[in-house]
């Protein structure tokens, strides 16, 4: 009787340790893909003031002139 319950007390930590990395890797996957999102976002947003300081500072350059 002994050997049954430490067969099936293995069996259910290994069915324990096989089932909580999956979930880990799930939510570290959708961090990543949150950091990756706002990375995008934050490109864009410096893309576009930078192509407006650029515009300005053109503008002002050609009144010098």
């Amino acid at each position: 009787m002994t050997r049954l319950a430490v067969t099936l007390h293995l069996l259910g930590l290994l069915a324990v340790d096989t089932l909580r990395p999956r979930d880990r890797r799930r939510e570290r996957g959708s961090v990543t893909i949150e950091q990756v999102l706002w990375a995008v976002a934050l490109i864009a947003i410096v893309g576009i003031v930078v192509v407006a300081i650029k515009g300005y500072v053109t503008s002002e350059a050609a009144k010098i002139k």
